[in-house]
């Protein structure tokens, strides 16, 4: 087997020395360079000592939280579900536990009026001259009053002209008419009062009241 001999290169001249060096010096920095990014990247062999001790919790007391700072009134007041007010049972009044019934609305009274003891039919006239009546009385034509032939003085009748349904109560307090068919002879008041005084007479229902 042939053997090889080994040539060395000799530069001889300085740029290719200065060439050399460089080319030296970039391979030596490149390579601690790729060891550093090497050990930078890899992750640590042990786990720090900050994640294996338990976290002590923070303290509450070091300083308020903005919610307590901005509604301090709600801290301090108590909640109305933690403290709840007391029932208040009410009481029924002993005049309310009874049973209502209803008052019974006041009933007007019926005020009777007067009796009607006698009642007829006839003619009636009117008069109006100034003259002394019967029971002693000075006529007054204004006045409700009338002449009846029998009847007691100062009683009470009703008259009325069914014709047109008005009525008048007259006070008899004289004696008349003196003409057949009429029984009642009115003032000139009580007359206008039931029927035109330009009539001179008109047919009546009379009731005498008790």
């Amino acid at each position: 087997m042939a053997a090889r001999h080994l040539r060395t290169r000799k530069f001889s001249s300085p740029a290719a020395i200065a060439a050399t060096a460089a080319v030296g010096v970039a391979l030596a920095v490149g390579g601690t360079v790729g060891a550093v990014r090497l050990t930078a990247g890899e992750p640590p062999a042990e786990p720090v000592a900050v994640e294996a001790l338990p976290s002590t919790p923070a303290p509450t007391s070091a300083a308020p939280s903005p919610s307590a700072s901005a509604s301090p009134s709600a801290s301090l007041s108590p909640s109305p579900k933690a403290t709840p007010s007391p029932k208040v049972s009410r009481t029924q009044a002993a005049s309310r536990s009874k049973p209502r019934t209803t008052a019974p609305s006041p009933t007007a009274k019926k005020t009777s009026g007067p009796k009607v003891v006698d009642s007829g039919s006839c003619g009636a006239s009117f008069y109006a001259e100034g003259q002394m009546t019967a029971n002693g009385e000075t006529f007054n034509p204004n006045a409700l009053t009338a002449a009846h032939k029998t009847l007691p003085f100062n009683t009470k009748v009703r008259v009325t002209n069914p014709a047109n349904g008005k009525s008048v109560v007259v006070r008899i307090n004289d004696r008349g008419p003196f003409i057949d068919g009429r029984c009642l002879d009115l003032s000139r008041a009580a007359f206008a009062t039931i029927a035109a005084t330009g009539l001179g007479h008109v047919n009546v229902r009379y009731e005498v009241l008790g």
